[in-house]
Protein backbone atom coordinates (compact mmCIF):
# COMPACT_ATOMS: atom_id res chain seq x y z
CA UNK A 1 0.00 0.00 0.00
CA UNK A 2 1.11 3.48 -0.49
CA UNK A 3 1.55 5.98 2.23
CA UNK A 4 -0.87 9.03 2.24
CA UNK A 5 0.24 12.45 1.70
CA UNK A 6 1.04 14.77 4.46
CA UNK A 7 -2.22 17.31 4.61
CA UNK A 8 -3.13 20.63 5.77
CA UNK A 9 -5.82 21.49 7.54
CA UNK A 10 -7.82 24.88 7.75
CA UNK A 11 -6.88 24.73 11.58
CA UNK A 12 -3.35 25.23 11.06
CA UNK A 13 -2.67 21.19 12.23
CA UNK A 14 -0.96 18.90 10.10
CA UNK A 15 -1.87 15.41 9.36
CA UNK A 16 0.25 12.44 8.46
CA UNK A 17 -0.23 9.25 6.99
CA UNK A 18 -3.75 7.74 8.05
CA UNK A 19 -2.53 4.70 10.16
CA UNK A 20 -3.97 2.23 7.78
CA UNK A 21 -1.86 3.00 4.73
CA UNK A 22 1.55 1.69 6.17
CA UNK A 23 4.45 1.27 3.75
CA UNK A 24 5.44 -2.08 2.78
CA UNK A 25 8.93 -1.64 2.70
CA UNK A 26 9.30 0.52 6.01
CA UNK A 27 9.21 -2.14 9.36
CA UNK A 28 6.69 0.21 10.89
CA UNK A 29 4.75 -0.53 14.77
CA UNK A 30 1.86 -2.49 14.65
CA UNK A 31 -1.14 -0.04 14.69
CA UNK A 32 -2.91 -0.32 17.99
CA UNK A 33 -6.32 -1.92 18.39
CA UNK A 34 -7.90 0.78 21.11
CA UNK A 35 -11.35 1.30 22.70
CA UNK A 36 -12.13 4.94 22.53
CA UNK A 37 -14.71 5.71 19.67
CA UNK A 38 -12.88 8.64 18.87
CA UNK A 39 -8.89 9.25 19.09
CA UNK A 40 -6.02 11.06 17.97
CA UNK A 41 -2.10 11.05 18.41
CA UNK A 42 -0.08 14.14 17.05
CA UNK A 43 3.58 15.40 17.00
CA UNK A 44 3.53 18.55 19.55
CA UNK A 45 6.48 20.39 17.72
CA UNK A 46 4.38 20.33 14.21
CA UNK A 47 1.05 18.95 14.48
CA UNK A 48 1.70 16.26 12.39
CA UNK A 49 -0.88 13.30 12.94
CA UNK A 50 0.59 9.60 13.50
CA UNK A 51 -3.02 7.78 14.43
CA UNK A 52 -6.55 9.07 14.14
CA UNK A 53 -9.67 7.18 14.56
CA UNK A 54 -13.03 9.12 13.67
CA UNK A 55 -11.00 12.41 14.23
CA UNK A 56 -13.66 14.87 12.89
CA UNK A 57 -16.68 13.19 14.60
CA UNK A 58 -18.10 15.50 17.14
CA UNK A 59 -18.78 13.95 20.73
CA UNK A 60 -19.15 15.41 24.11
CA UNK A 61 -15.72 15.76 26.09
CA UNK A 62 -16.62 15.91 29.89
CA UNK A 63 -14.24 17.76 32.17
CA UNK A 64 -11.35 17.27 29.47
CA UNK A 65 -13.57 21.13 28.55
CA UNK A 66 -11.19 22.55 31.58
CA UNK A 67 -8.19 22.32 29.62
CA UNK A 68 -9.55 25.39 27.96
CA UNK A 69 -11.15 26.54 31.20
CA UNK A 70 -7.09 27.10 32.53
CA UNK A 71 -5.94 27.97 29.05
CA UNK A 72 -8.87 31.21 28.65
CA UNK A 73 -7.24 32.17 32.05
CA UNK A 74 -3.73 32.00 31.36
CA UNK A 75 -4.02 34.14 28.61
CA UNK A 76 -5.86 36.88 30.52
CA UNK A 77 -3.90 40.06 29.31
CA UNK A 78 -1.68 41.44 32.91
CA UNK A 79 -2.61 37.84 34.32
CA UNK A 80 -1.27 38.12 38.21
CA UNK A 81 -1.31 34.17 39.65
CA UNK A 82 -0.88 35.28 42.91
CA UNK A 83 -4.60 37.58 42.70
CA UNK A 84 -6.56 35.92 45.67
CA UNK A 85 -9.70 34.45 44.92
CA UNK A 86 -12.64 34.02 48.20
CA UNK A 87 -14.79 30.91 47.59
CA UNK A 88 -18.44 31.40 47.68
CA UNK A 89 -21.27 29.51 48.91
CA UNK A 90 -22.28 29.22 45.41
CA UNK A 91 -19.58 27.59 44.25
CA UNK A 92 -20.01 24.58 46.75
CA UNK A 93 -23.30 24.07 46.24
CA UNK A 94 -23.16 23.88 42.61
CA UNK A 95 -20.60 21.15 43.15
CA UNK A 96 -23.07 19.39 45.00
CA UNK A 97 -25.90 19.72 43.45
CA UNK A 98 -24.71 18.40 39.80
CA UNK A 99 -22.82 15.47 41.92
CA UNK A 100 -19.54 16.79 40.08
CA UNK A 101 -15.84 16.51 41.08
CA UNK A 102 -14.63 18.50 43.38
CA UNK A 103 -11.34 20.28 44.63
CA UNK A 104 -13.07 20.29 48.32
CA UNK A 105 -12.89 23.84 48.65
CA UNK A 106 -14.50 25.42 51.77
CA UNK A 107 -16.44 28.51 51.67
CA UNK A 108 -14.63 31.76 52.69
CA UNK A 109 -11.23 30.80 52.24
CA UNK A 110 -8.94 32.44 49.85
CA UNK A 111 -7.31 30.64 47.43
CA UNK A 112 -4.79 32.45 44.83
CA UNK A 113 -5.30 31.90 40.96
CA UNK A 114 -2.32 29.39 40.49
CA UNK A 115 -3.56 27.11 43.46
CA UNK A 116 -7.21 27.38 42.03
CA UNK A 117 -5.67 26.03 38.60
CA UNK A 118 -4.10 22.96 40.28
CA UNK A 119 -7.19 22.34 41.84
CA UNK A 120 -8.84 22.93 38.73
CA UNK A 121 -6.73 20.43 36.32
CA UNK A 122 -5.70 17.70 39.13
CA UNK A 123 -8.75 16.42 41.26
CA UNK A 124 -11.04 18.08 38.40
CA UNK A 125 -12.49 20.57 40.86
CA UNK A 126 -15.94 21.92 38.87
CA UNK A 127 -15.75 24.55 42.37
CA UNK A 128 -12.63 25.79 41.38
CA UNK A 129 -13.56 26.00 37.70
CA UNK A 130 -16.89 27.69 38.88
CA UNK A 131 -14.74 30.00 40.66
CA UNK A 132 -12.39 30.90 38.16
CA UNK A 133 -14.76 31.53 35.48
CA UNK A 134 -16.86 33.64 38.44
CA UNK A 135 -14.02 36.11 38.70
CA UNK A 136 -12.63 35.88 35.03
CA UNK A 137 -15.85 36.84 33.67
CA UNK A 138 -17.22 40.15 32.86
CA UNK A 139 -20.56 41.47 34.37
CA UNK A 140 -22.54 42.32 36.79
CA UNK A 141 -23.63 39.28 38.66
CA UNK A 142 -22.44 35.47 39.11
CA UNK A 143 -24.14 34.44 35.80
CA UNK A 144 -23.52 37.06 33.99
CA UNK A 145 -19.48 36.50 34.24
CA UNK A 146 -19.49 33.05 34.40
CA UNK A 147 -21.33 33.38 30.54
CA UNK A 148 -19.26 35.90 29.57
CA UNK A 149 -16.40 33.54 30.27
CA UNK A 150 -18.15 30.72 28.44
CA UNK A 151 -18.27 32.90 25.87
CA UNK A 152 -14.38 33.90 25.92
CA UNK A 153 -14.13 29.69 25.42
CA UNK A 154 -15.79 29.95 22.67
CA UNK A 155 -14.06 32.77 21.01
CA UNK A 156 -10.38 30.50 21.73
CA UNK A 157 -11.91 27.61 19.78
CA UNK A 158 -12.62 30.40 16.55
CA UNK A 159 -9.22 32.01 17.30
CA UNK A 160 -7.70 28.59 16.63
CA UNK A 161 -10.00 28.17 13.14
CA UNK A 162 -12.00 25.06 15.20
CA UNK A 163 -15.88 24.86 13.52
CA UNK A 164 -16.46 21.65 15.20
CA UNK A 165 -16.03 22.75 18.55
CA UNK A 166 -18.47 24.49 21.55
CA UNK A 167 -18.99 25.28 25.01
CA UNK A 168 -21.74 25.73 26.71
CA UNK A 169 -20.20 24.91 30.62
CA UNK A 170 -16.97 26.04 31.92
CA UNK A 171 -16.53 22.66 33.43
CA UNK A 172 -18.28 20.17 31.03
CA UNK A 173 -20.89 19.58 33.01
CA UNK A 174 -23.31 20.57 30.30
CA UNK A 175 -26.68 21.59 30.35
CA UNK A 176 -27.76 21.42 27.09
CA UNK A 177 -25.61 18.67 25.55
CA UNK A 178 -24.28 21.82 23.43
CA UNK A 179 -20.46 20.88 24.86
CA UNK A 180 -18.24 19.04 22.19
CA UNK A 181 -15.43 19.28 20.70
CA UNK A 182 -13.85 16.42 17.76
CA UNK A 183 -10.23 14.26 18.42
CA UNK A 184 -9.12 16.84 15.74
CA UNK A 185 -10.12 19.87 17.24
CA UNK A 186 -9.51 18.94 20.97
CA UNK A 187 -5.95 17.73 20.03
CA UNK A 188 -5.38 21.41 18.33
CA UNK A 189 -6.97 22.73 21.68
CA UNK A 190 -4.42 21.11 23.95
CA UNK A 191 -1.16 21.96 21.55
CA UNK A 192 -2.20 25.68 22.38
CA UNK A 193 -2.67 25.21 26.06
CA UNK A 194 0.30 22.80 26.01
CA UNK A 195 2.65 26.04 24.88
CA UNK A 196 1.93 27.82 28.20
CA UNK A 197 4.88 26.77 30.67
CA UNK A 198 2.56 27.17 33.94
CA UNK A 199 0.15 25.50 31.90
CA UNK A 200 2.58 22.53 31.67
CA UNK A 201 3.49 22.49 35.26
CA UNK A 202 0.59 22.29 36.27
CA UNK A 203 -0.76 19.11 34.27
CA UNK A 204 1.95 17.17 35.08
CA UNK A 205 2.25 17.37 39.19
CA UNK A 206 0.74 14.10 40.55
CA UNK A 207 0.07 15.71 43.29
CA UNK A 208 -0.21 19.27 44.98
CA UNK A 209 -0.61 20.95 48.10
CA UNK A 210 -2.04 24.44 48.38
CA UNK A 211 -1.91 26.65 51.77
CA UNK A 212 -4.79 28.60 51.56
CA UNK A 213 -6.03 31.33 54.07
CA UNK A 214 -9.39 30.56 55.44
CA UNK A 215 -12.10 32.54 56.49
CA UNK A 216 -11.16 32.42 60.22
CA UNK A 217 -7.69 33.84 59.08
CA UNK A 218 -6.01 30.19 59.71
CA UNK A 219 -3.83 28.07 57.28
CA UNK A 220 -5.34 25.24 55.56
CA UNK A 221 -3.88 23.01 53.55
CA UNK A 222 -5.05 21.30 50.74
CA UNK A 223 -3.75 18.16 49.06
CA UNK A 224 -5.26 17.13 45.38
CA UNK A 225 -4.00 13.92 43.89
CA UNK A 226 -4.11 14.28 40.12
CA UNK A 227 -6.80 11.65 38.63
CA UNK A 228 -4.71 11.01 35.46
CA UNK A 229 -3.43 7.99 36.34
CA UNK A 230 -0.91 8.07 34.00
CA UNK A 231 1.50 9.82 35.50
CA UNK A 232 3.94 7.86 37.04
CA UNK A 233 2.70 4.71 35.46
CA UNK A 234 4.27 5.80 32.02
CA UNK A 235 7.71 6.41 31.16
CA UNK A 236 7.88 10.03 30.26
CA UNK A 237 3.99 11.37 30.76
CA UNK A 238 3.54 15.07 31.48
CA UNK A 239 -0.34 15.79 31.61
CA UNK A 240 -3.15 16.39 30.64
CA UNK A 241 -6.64 16.23 31.56
CA UNK A 242 -9.06 13.19 33.05
CA UNK A 243 -12.95 13.17 31.89
CA UNK A 244 -15.70 11.65 32.25
CA UNK A 245 -19.79 12.28 32.06
CA UNK A 246 -22.65 9.87 31.19
CA UNK A 247 -22.59 11.16 27.34
CA UNK A 248 -19.16 11.78 27.32
CA UNK A 249 -17.84 8.20 28.63
CA UNK A 250 -14.39 8.22 29.90
CA UNK A 251 -12.22 10.70 28.15
CA UNK A 252 -8.67 11.41 28.12
CA UNK A 253 -6.15 14.23 26.63
CA UNK A 254 -2.57 13.04 27.18
CA UNK A 255 1.06 13.78 26.81
CA UNK A 256 4.46 12.24 26.81
CA UNK A 257 8.14 13.65 26.20
CA UNK A 258 11.00 10.98 25.56
CA UNK A 259 14.31 12.05 24.26
CA UNK A 260 13.15 15.43 23.63
CA UNK A 261 9.80 14.12 21.63
CA UNK A 262 6.95 14.94 22.99
CA UNK A 263 3.19 13.84 22.03
CA UNK A 264 0.16 15.01 22.58
CA UNK A 265 -2.63 12.53 22.15
CA UNK A 266 -6.77 12.29 22.48
CA UNK A 267 -8.90 9.39 23.35
CA UNK A 268 -12.93 9.88 23.62
CA UNK A 269 -15.49 7.38 25.12
CA UNK A 270 -13.04 4.68 25.71
CA UNK A 271 -13.69 2.17 28.41
CA UNK A 272 -9.79 1.60 28.87
CA UNK A 273 -8.75 4.67 28.20
CA UNK A 274 -5.49 4.50 30.26
CA UNK A 275 -4.40 1.65 28.07
CA UNK A 276 -5.58 3.25 24.64
CA UNK A 277 -3.17 6.00 25.61
CA UNK A 278 0.05 3.78 26.39
CA UNK A 279 -0.75 1.84 23.28
CA UNK A 280 -0.89 5.48 21.36
CA UNK A 281 2.31 6.78 22.74
CA UNK A 282 4.09 3.11 22.29
CA UNK A 283 2.73 3.84 18.55
CA UNK A 284 4.30 7.22 18.39
CA UNK A 285 7.71 6.33 20.42
CA UNK A 286 8.07 3.07 18.68
CA UNK A 287 7.78 1.35 22.22
CA UNK A 288 6.16 -1.49 24.13
CA UNK A 289 5.49 0.53 27.74
CA UNK A 290 1.88 -0.45 27.45
CA UNK A 291 2.69 -4.64 27.94
CA UNK A 292 4.23 -4.04 31.12
CA UNK A 293 2.76 -0.76 32.71
CA UNK A 294 1.04 -0.72 35.94
CA UNK A 295 -1.65 1.80 36.75
CA UNK A 296 -0.87 4.03 39.87
CA UNK A 297 -3.84 3.74 42.31
CA UNK A 298 -5.26 6.96 43.96
CA UNK A 299 -6.10 6.49 47.62
CA UNK A 300 -9.99 5.51 48.67
CA UNK A 301 -10.76 9.26 49.62
CA UNK A 302 -9.43 10.86 46.23
CA UNK A 303 -11.38 12.56 43.42
CA UNK A 304 -11.86 9.95 40.16
CA UNK A 305 -12.91 11.59 37.19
Amino acid sequence: MRRAATVVLTSGLLLGASPLAASSATAAPAVPTISAKGAILIDNANGKALYWKDRDTRRQMASTTKIVTAATVLTTPKLDLNRKITIKKTYVDYVIREGGSSAQLKVGDTLTVRQLLSGLMLPSGCDAAYALADTFGTGSTTAARTKSFIGNMNKKAAQLGLKNTKFDSFDGISPGGQNYTTPLELAKLSQHAFSNATFREIVKAPTYQAVATASNGKKRTYTWKNTNLLLGSYKGAVGLKTGTGTAAGPCLVFAATRNGKTYIGVALNGKDRFNDAAKLLDYGFKSSSAKSMKLRSLPADAQRD
